[in-house]
Parts: structure tokens; sequence; C-alpha cells
């Protein structure tokens, strides 16, 4: 069974946002997949139904969550062949219960960019473009990460996301860029996993997509889901007998570090 990384987008945003990074790891051997653009966006169920939909259940998967996509890892880790995940400076849920898919400081701010019909400008409308500056490489990668953008509702941050319990027992590692999930960070490494961290900006994986393919390439847990992958294929193989194994608000945003929830 082939074992993929399964990149996954800000909620707010498309695959244009990791095709740098995935080239690279493509580069590097791995079979790589990101879901595609995904249409009206209203409530968490849409998006979790559409990535369910586009990860094939044929193959074995590392999901690599980017931003508020965190929050669905517990819920797609209940697909078969998820071998774990490697979240990339990303919101961490609980071991279990539900996670809000704002903060409530997040949701006040918001609250006044909303239309009346209670529709979120696109993600870069909620920003000053001075805050924005430094997080693309060139105008034309910008665009083409606006032209993927997908309008919330403002309903959306007012949500919770269910956890279910066990998802921690999966391998899990952690990628944080500079401080802006510093707390996550911390979180993660209490936990045990494997922790790196890059300097720069919450979208690093546009800015330097050779660096973070590089990190994700070397991690502990991308290696030990490779190797199990493998080890199960070699285990299922029809030419070895059977159970023998291969041995192988405008105040409040600065209050915010610009994130793509």
């Amino acid at each position: 069974m082939t074992t993929r990384l399964a990149l996954l987008p800000s909620p707010l945003l498309g695959p244009a946002v990791w095709a740098a990074v995935g080239s690279a790891l493509a580069d590097r051997g791995w079979t790589v997949t990101s879901p595609p653009v995904f249409g009206p966006l209203r409530s968490p169920a849409d998006r979790l139904a559409h990535w369910e939909n586009a990860l094939p259940e044929d193959a074995a998967y590392v999901l690599v969550p980017h931003s508020n996509a965190g929050l669905y890892v517990p819920a797609l880790g209940e697909r078969p062949h998820v071998l774990g995940t490697v979240f990339v400076d990303a919101a961490l849920p609980p071991g279990s219960g539900s996670a809000p898919l704002g903060p409530l400081r997040l949701y006040e701010m918001l609250a006044g960019l909303a239309d009346g019909n209670g529709m979120l400008p696109p993600w870069t409308g909620w920003w000053d473009d001075a805050e924005l500056a430094d997080l693309f490489p060139d105008i034309g990668t910008r665009a083409g990460v606006e032209a993927e953008q997908i309008r919330l509702p403002l309903s959306y941050f007012a949500e919770r996301m269910p956890v279910a319990a066990g998802w921690t027992e999966r391998p899990n590692a952690y990628l944080a860029f500079g401080d802006t999930y510093q707390e996550e960070r911390e979180a993660a490494a209490q936990r045990g996993w494997p922790v790196r961290s890059l300097p720069g900006g919450h979208l690093l994986i546009l800015t330097q997509p050779a660096a973070v393919a590089t990190v994700l390439d070397a991690l502990h847990e991308l290696d030990t889901a490779r190797r199990s992958a493998r080890t199960r294929a070699a285990s299922t193989s029809p030419s070895r007998s059977p159970g023998r194994r291969h041995p192988s608000a405008r105040p409040m945003r600065k209050q915010h570090a610009v994130r793509t929830r």
C-alpha cells in the first residue's frame, strides 16, 4: 500500500499554499496529495466531508495539516490507514471532548468584519497589507493563493469540533514557524512528540518550501510511518508465509499574530 503525505491547508485557503513544499517532498521520494479547491463552505462538517472524499482509501496517509486544519486531525484519523500526523504551525486539539474553531478574541475581532449576511471577507482581507507583506515571496504567489481563498461565515468560528479520544496514541510530531503557535509547540513537546522549529512567518511553506520539506522529511515520525507501511506491505505479501513479518476590531488585531484560522 502506498504511503502518501496528505498536505492539508487551512480551511480558509486552497492547495496552492502547499504546492511548492509538495514538489520539494516529491523530489525526496514522497508521494504527496493535497485536496482540491473546495466550493462554498458553511460548516466544519462540510470541510471534513470534502477532505474525507478527497483522500482515497486505497492508500496509507501521514496527515500534514497547517494552521486551523490541525483541529480536523482526530476526525480524519478515524479513517483506515492513517499512520500519524505532522502538525505544521497548526492548532492542536485537546486529547478528547471538543475544540473551538476560533478563540473568543478572534471571534470578536471577526464580528466587526462580517457583512450583512454574516459572511467574512477572504482571509487576506482580515489584515492590513503591512501585516501580510512578509508572508508571500512574490506578487504572483500571493495572487495564486488569493484566487483559492474561501469565504467563511462568522458562525463557523462559533462552532466546536468534536475530538474523539485516542488520537494522541498515533505517532505525532510538530513543526513550528517562529512563535505564532508557541503554546501549541510547547504542548506538543510536553506530550513527548518530536518537535522542530524554523524561524519565519506563518506561511513559511510559501517563502521557504525547501527548508520546510527538509525538516518534514527528517522528522522521526515520518520515517516511522514510512517504515511501518513497508513492514505492513511485506507482512501481507502473498509470497510470504502467513504471519511472517519482513525485518525492515482593529485594536484586537495587535493581540493576534497573523494566522490562517
